[in-house]
């Protein structure tokens, strides 16, 4: 039988790489040493180097600008939390500022309301409450019996007439306003000095955001759209001369004698804040 030949075991790659990086180790310490700047040795190691440290220095390079990428990021998202914070500061002062603009709007139509009767005492009181709906047509506010507030004393906002005291209590009281259902006021024509009586209408208000009046003797057709309307003199609860809205429609009646029609409210009704209550009560011959 033929024996089978044995062949010699190949080295091992990872010795032969050993091997090899000892070479190039070897051949640049003897290049340095040496100062070897010519001769196959040298081109050997400019071939095998070259490339690796051009290699070299791009990953270097790469993992350099990732960092720089990295650390701007981190600022960026730094700076960007300040201006976030920054916004929210001069969001809140926007907005106490807006507050703070629209309470002084009140106040100052509060102040000019309070100047245009002068003859009347009044004392100020904010809204803490109110009926459901859209309408200030039943409102509660902070000043009662405590403040000398009664029952039918007139209460003002905005650039006339509210409505009035119906219920009172030591520290709050209930105003019911001129556009509620069971709300009447004698009121005059002020153009015309003729005599005319408002009637509180929220289906009206809801509709147009308009009060009706019916009663109106206007003989000599001089009531207009636009003409002002205030509280009659022949009033029982309120003050003479409040200014309750204007006339923005008028119509004969069936009887043809008589006029009826539509106010539109001095008032915004769907915004109060603040008010005056009148401490002088209407005296009457009812009284």
């Amino acid at each position: 039988m033929r024996r089978k030949s044995k062949t010699k075991p190949v080295l091992p790659a990872k010795y032969l790489l050993l091997i090899l990086t000892g070479i190039c180790i070897a051949s640049m310490l003897l290049s340095f040493t040496l100062n070897i700047s010519g001769g196959p040795l040298h081109t050997a190691a400019g071939y095998v180097f070259i490339p690796m440290q051009n290699g070299i220095n791009k990953i270097g390079t790469w993992f350099t600008q990732k960092a720089e990428n990295l650390k701007n990021l981190s600022d960026v998202m730094a700076e960007n939390e300040i201006l976030k914070q920054q916004v929210n500061e001069l969001t809140m002062k926007l907005t106490t500022t807006e507050l703070e603009r629209y309470e002084l709007e009140n106040l100052r139509e509060l102040y000019e309301l309070d100047q245009k009767y002068p003859s009347y005492e009044k004392v100020a009181a904010n809204v803490i409450g109110k009926d459901s709906g859209n309408w200030f047509n039943t409102f509660t506010i902070d000043k009662g019996s405590n403040d000398g507030i009664e029952v039918n004393m007139n209460v003002m906002a905005g650039s006339g007439l509210v409505g009035k005291v119906t219920n009172v209590g030591d520290n709050y009281a209930t105003v019911t306003a001129i556009i509620n259902d069971t709300s009447k006021v004698s009121g005059t024509v002020v153009t015309t000095s003729d005599n005319l009586i408002v009637s509180g209408s929220l289906q009206r208000m809801n509709e147009s955001m308009v009060i009706v009046f019916d009663s109106l003797n206007d003989r000599n057709d001089k009531v207009a759209v636009g003409d002002p309307v205030v509280t009659s003199h022949v009033s029982y609860d309120y003050q003479q001369g409040i200014l309750i809205g204007y006339i923005s429609s008028v119509e004969m009646d069936s009887n043809n004698l008589t006029k009826s029609g539509t106010i539109t409210p001095a008032v915004d009704f769907e915004h109060i804040q603040e008010v005056l209550v009148i401490l002088n009560k209407k005296q009457t011959v009812k009284d």
